[in-house]
């Protein structure tokens, strides 16, 4: 893999779309690392992980851009790192409330026991502002779990959206699509993950490399109305989206244990034999994590003028 550390790019806006949707900010190779911060903080999911800065990540070659895209890796050399395996989580500078977010993604982390990955946008004050888990898994996992995080009021065909008194449990509903996590993902060359959030709906939709991405997507006017049936869709009058969803950052990180691959470690039949704990698996085993790297052409955040347009208030901190 040809690799080329960060560097510098105005942050561009694309052109006009012709449908509903219309471009309100794309990331990619000419602007990317302009647009996110680096998260640099302990993991609030309790992770055995060390999350790096920006110059960090320059420095160890954990985020730059190769193969034509944005390249967000781990930490695959070092045996027994004292603070948790080195690894990136970054955040958009701007939230968005509603609008219509697209992610053409080469390569996902891969498939190894310790990781969890994920791609999601999450709101200030958690879980008052919301969070859309968009692509997530844990250990071995071969599909994606699609999960909402609220407070308190939030109900939809798949649950509760917040669990007693912490709202940590969320709404889940697992893909059917082998396709849309880690190795399935990658053998297929990756694909395109899109989010419609309206205030009646929140729409999640794959589309596979392999020949079946809208050509309106492609030609940079987005219609989901053409779309066919999302992978999942939370809608109905048990929750009032737009209270409970608001000023959301773009999120992608990989972190190790922690809160879900660590608390079912002992439950997992392929993954509990090969450490008494997933801290000392993820420890001893560096070279393990070397296809857990992220490689992303581009995020593109559409907005529609008919729901009023995306918020574009920036953060700092998820």
């Amino acid at each position: 893999m040809s690799f080329t550390k960060i560097i510098g790019g105005a942050l561009a806006l694309g052109a006009a779309a012709q449908a509903a949707y219309t471009i309100q900010d794309s990331y990619d190779t000419t602007n990317f690392f302009d647009g996110f911060d680096f998260f640099n903080e302990p993991d609030p999911t309790n992770g055995f992980v060390n999350y790096v800065s920006a110059s960090e990540a320059n420095a160890l070659s954990l985020a730059g851009y190769a193969n034509g895209g944005i390249y967000l890796g781990v930490d695959a050399n070092t045996t027994n790192p004292p603070n948790g395996r080195s690894s990136v989580r970054i955040s958009s500078k701007k939230t968005y409330s509603q609008g219509l977010i697209i992610a053409d993604i080469a390569h996902q982390p891969a498939a190894v026991c310790g990781s969890w990955p994920a791609f999601w946008t999450v709101g200030p004050n958690w879980p008052a502002g919301g969070e859309i888990d968009i692509i997530e898994g844990v250990n071995m996992a071969t599909n994606t779990t699609y999960t909402l995080h609220t407070s308190a009021d939030c109900t939809f065909s798949q649950g509760d959206c917040n669990a007693p008194g912490t709202g940590s449990n969320g709404c889940p509903t697992l893909s059917n699509d082998v396709q849309t996590l880690a190795d399935g993902f990658n053998a297929i060359g990756g694909g395109i993950f899109a989010l419609e959030w309206t205030s009646s709906a929140i729409n999640i939709f794959f589309f596979p490399r392999t020949g079946s991405i809208p050509q309106d997507i492609a030609a940079g006017s987005p219609d989901p109305s053409t779309w066919g049936s999302p992978q999942t869709s939370f809608s109905g009058s048990g929750c009032d989206i737009p209270s409970h969803f608001t000023d959301n950052q773009i999120v992608f990180d990989t972190t190790f244990c922690g809160d879900w691959a660590g608390k079912v470690w002992p439950y997992d039949p392929i993954c509990s034999t090969k450490a008494a704990t997933c801290q000392d698996y993820v420890a001893a085993n560096p070279t393990a994590f070397k296809d857990s790297y992220w490689l992303i052409n581009s995020v593109k955040v559409y907005s529609d003028a008919t729901n009023g347009t995306a918020t574009t208030r920036r953060r700092f901190h998820a």
